[in-house]
């Protein structure tokens, strides 16, 4: 099977809040107004956690089909912690991100509990979003400069 790719674009809209185009969408991320923004929408760790419960969502529904689980429901909370002191320019002392990502998994099943760790222990494996946080990603930053018009 070949590569899927995915794009973003996004345009600032103030020092704190970001437009994006994802395919024929737009989502607004924003800081809440304790970290300078207006609060127009999720930040970008909010985000994070949020496309994890996403991808989380797909994955369980997918494999659960594939081992003949019922769902009569499914509830996903993710929740980390970290300390803004970086991302402030405060402190070199803390990592920038999170310290620790929880996933708490509630679904409406009658699967045993055997089933149960063996359809998570799938999600994990299989959704790109857990991939992309629990290992390392090459990551490149490239800069499309363009100079500003002088009068």
């Amino acid at each position: 099977m070949s590569d899927l790719t995915f794009k973003i674009e996004g345009e600032a809209q103030s020092a704190a809040r970001l437009a994006v185009s994802a395919r024929q969408f737009t989502i607004v991320v924003d800081e809440p107004p304790a970290l300078g923004g207006d609060d127009q929408g999720a930040n970008p760790v909010e985000y994070l956690l949020a496309s994890y419960a996403g991808c989380i969502n797909v994955v369980a529904h997918l494999t659960a089909k594939e081992l003949g689980i019922k769902l009569a429901g499914l509830k996903i909370q993710v929740e980390g912690n970290l300390n803004p002191a970086r991302f402030l320019g405060k402190s070199d002392e803390e990592r920038a991100g999170f310290k620790q990502i929880n996933v708490d998994f509630f679904p409406e099943t009658d699967a045993s509990a055997e089933k149960i760790s063996h359809w998570i222990s799938l999600i994990k494996k299989r959704c790109p979003i857990n991939d992309n946080l629990v290992n390392t990603t090459p990551l490149s930053f490239n800069l499309v400069h363009e100079p500003l018009a002088v009068n």
